[in-house]
């Protein structure tokens, strides 16, 4: 209990304290009226003072914000990052992924995406491994050994191993499948030594058979049980391929409301377990039109990113800035095939002299975009070219008289004519504007010599049968030569057999001297003796003049804006643009130097 004498002292020190606590305010409150209320009268009388402080501290501030953006700017850059959707649109239609089934441009982009092959070609157009880490080569050239990557996975996350390498091209042999890759790999044997081993075992000698190793492998685990004869049909071609390569199937859209209209949208999303790493970009789109214009208002609304496979620029994207175009060389050649068997051209001199009379320089420079020039059935890249064993230069002077010594004389209408004999021919391509123009500058320098030539173009689908039929007297033609110089399949007279499978050799060249020389260098590894070996065939070429080299066709790419990670130098093919597919960027952020 506390007293009483206790509870007043608190009371007198509670008083004492209260008081204190009234004093001070009283003073405080008398210190502001006194010190800030009036002088606020005051102010008026220093208002070009205060104006002028305040004016001087906001000039400092605005001046520090500024120097901190600048010096931002300054310090940080524009980078491509990872992420994003990227959309390339082109013409045709999506009707298979199989690898095995190689066709139309579509099915083969959206393939070159799905499926990975055991060898890839890099930037430099240089093989390199995909699949396979490495290969080794027998004594005799017969053997292959291809040693797998550890730990490769299937899109369903099972592992990929030897066996689905052996069953890939197992299936491509089998007559049933009818694989479109079934010639190049007849007689060849495949076998697993176990679970990244495989050897391939040819009948003979080829120097070039390690490029032939990029075809998709398929996996076995999914299509082992199915008929070979039903293959084509499966589901695992369309809506629900498996594949080991930088994206997987994520769905397919059609829209359009007629057959004009319609549009296909094959989506496609990042496989986090690509062997390389995962592909920088989040999704990827293939959409297909049925013809260019559509296609191009797409691009012009900003729909799609990239296009594939135009002829040409369009004009109005020639000189806008914010579009790319990529003119991208591809490793074929562009020829006039003269038919030896025809009854006029299989005179050596008609064709020495047409070969003369070709201006390819200026048909070269009027074609409107950058190809390069050949000069025979090999590229300067190639090994084994000559470039003193290249065809004959143009020089009209002797165009003329080598058609004069073989007896062609000029009638009353310029063109040529020996024994009642008109020299005239059909020269035939494909209909596009590229060799509608070329076609026609061909008619037009031969006719300046005294030829009548007849230019006959046909859609492709046409002209791919006259082609097999070998029904041309000329053929304006462009064909795939690849990296290695073995051009045994265009210019070996077993090639102009009709019995041939491929019959590639157009120009139904026939000479002992060049199939002796072709035989050699492709069984040949060594560079040197690879020289050596395909000498006699370019001389022989150049004597027998059995077609014109024209040039290098390109591939045109077109983007909208910067693609980060697409450098190619030369391609093989169009749908090798996709070897480094997985480091391509589209979006750029703010980084510091």
């Amino acid at each position: 209990m506390i007293d009483r004498a206790t509870k007043l002292r608190l009371r007198r020190q509670y008083r004492k304290s209260r008081r204190q606590v009234e004093d001070i305010g009283q003073q405080a409150e008398n210190n502001v009226e006194r010190h800030f209320f009036k002088r606020l009268s005051r102010l008026w009388e220093v208002r070009r003072f205060l104006i002028g402080w305040v004016l001087l501290v906001l000039l400092l501030s605005g001046s520090v914000i500024a120097q901190t953006l600048n010096l931002s700017g300054y310090y940080q850059v524009s980078r491509p990052v990872a992420g994003g959707t990227y959309v390339e649109g082109q013409v045709g239609s999506f009707t298979n992924a199989n690898p095995l089934y190689t066709g139309s441009s579509a099915n083969n982009t959206v393939s070159s995406l799905l499926f990975s092959g055991l060898f890839t070609y890099d930037e430099d157009n240089k093989l390199v491994g995909n699949l396979a880490d490495r290969f080794e080569i027998s004594d005799d050239g017969k053997r292959y050994t291809v040693t797998l990557r550890n730990n490769l996975v299937w899109h369903d996350g099972k592992p990929l191993v030897a066996d689905d390498v052996v069953f890939t091209y197992a299936t491509i042999q089998n007559p049933d499948a009818k694989s479109t890759l079934a010639t190049s790999w007849k007689d060849i044997k495949v076998r697993a030594v176990d679970r990244v081993t495989i050897t391939f075992t040819l009948p003979n000698a080829l120097s070039a058979f390690p490029n032939s190793m990029t075809n998709g492998i398929v996996p076995k685990h999914l299509l082992d049980g199915v008929p070979m004869a039903q293959l084509r049909s499966v589901s695992f071609n369309t809506t629900n391929p498996i594949g080991s390569g930088p994206f997987k199937m994520d769905a397919i859209e059609v829209s359009g409301n007629s057959l004009s209209e319609r549009k296909q949208n094959v989506a496609l999303v990042a496989n986090p377990e690509y062997h390389s790493g995962r592909p920088q970009l989040d999704r990827f789109i293939v959409r297909t039109f049925v013809d260019s214009e559509s296609m191009l208002k797409s691009f012009e609304n900003r729909e799609i990113d990239s296009i594939a496979g135009l002829e040409v620029t369009p004009d109005q994207y020639r000189n806008e800035l914010s579009v790319d175009a990529y003119n991208v060389p591809l490793s074929g050649g562009v020829f006039a095939f003269f038919r030896n068997s025809n009854e006029l051209l299989k005179d050596v001199k008609v064709r020495q002299a047409l070969t003369r009379a070709v201006d390819t320089s200026s048909l070269v420079a009027g074609i409107g975009y950058p190809v390069l020039p050949i000069r025979g059935p090999l590229l300067k890249t190639h090994t084994g070219y000559n470039e003193k064993l290249v065809q004959y230069d143009y020089d009209l002077a002797k165009a003329n008289k080598l058609l004069d010594d073989a007896g062609w004389k000029r009638g009353s209408d310029g063109t040529r004519v020996k024994d009642g004999q008109r020299l005239s021919f059909a020269l035939y391509s494909q209909d596009n504007s590229e060799y509608a123009y070329v076609a026609e500058t061909l008619k037009s320098q031969w006719g300046i010599v005294g030829a009548d030539v007849e230019v006959i173009l046909q859609p492709d689908t046409d002209l791919q049968t006259t082609i097999g039929t070998h029904n041309y007297d000329v053929l304006l033609y462009g064909v795939s030569l690849g990296v290695d110089p073995d051009v045994y399949a265009y210019w070996h007279s077993n090639q102009a057999d009709p019995r041939s499978p491929s019959r590639l050799n157009f120009s139904e060249y026939k000479s002992a001297k060049a199939d002796m020389a072709l035989e050699a260098g492709r069984t040949r590894s060594d560079a040197e003796l690879r020289i050596i070996k395909y000498k006699p065939f370019l001389e022989a070429w150049r004597a027998d003049a059995p077609a014109v080299a024209l040039y290098q066709p390109r591939f045109l790419y077109l983007t909208r804006g910067k693609l980060a990670g697409f450098n190619p130098g030369t391609l093989n093919t169009s749908t090798d643009r996709f070897s480094n597919v997985q480091n391509w960027q589209i979006r750029q952020a703010k980084t510091s130097r």
